[in-house]
């Protein structure tokens, strides 16, 4: 039963992780390959001409926030995916899909700017739009799992307030 049970809660957010990580190792491989060996030196413009992919080292976090840390940030971001997998066993509902795929986005991305930086020293990073500090798909993957985490939290919040609300009319 409680094998079952772990696998149940894990299977969604390893496949989704799994997925991302993948997705995110084999598109820095192909910026390298593309655009290197020297960061900033070419570019690509994709259509529309408001994202560009261009080869960059990032020492920091995501968006390029805090850099010239290194050993600081992995061990960092060893204690957040750390942190993240305790807190959803321990305190989520981990039978929900949205929770379980934030996860997934959440530990994909980590693990994927996180090897990065045990290997190199540095996160890859590619995806040029505007005036926004450059990313990566990890980037995207943390980033849009925390938003989807957030509209959990508040779609549960309003959920309860409501049904608190309906309470208190229905016994007045």
């Amino acid at each position: 039963m409680q094998r079952s049970h772990t696998i149940r809660i894990w299977a969604i957010p390893l496949a989704i992780a799994s997925t991302f990580l993948l997705l995110d190792q084999a598109t820095k491989w192909w910026v390298v390959q593309t655009l290197g060996p020297e960061t900033m030196a070419r570019s690509i413009a994709l259509p529309g001409g408001v994202v560009r992919l261009v080869y960059s080292h990032n020492t920091g976090v995501a968006f390029s926030m805090f850099q010239g840390h290194p050993e600081l940030l992995t061990v960092a971001a060893l204690c957040i995916v750390a942190g993240a997998i305790y807190f959803y066993t321990a305190h989520l509902d981990h039978h929900q899909t949205l929770i379980q795929a934030s996860m997934g986005l959440i530990m994909g991305g980590a693990f994927g700017n996180l090897i990065d930086r045990i290997r190199l020293g540095y996160v890859v990073d590619f995806i040029s739009v505007g005036w926004f500090p450059i990313f990566n798909v990890a980037d995207s993957a943390i980033t849009i799992g925390a938003v989807l985490l957030i509209y959990q939290f508040l779609r549960e919040d309003l959920a309860e307030r409501r049904a608190r609300k309906h309470e208190t009319l229905t016994s007045q």
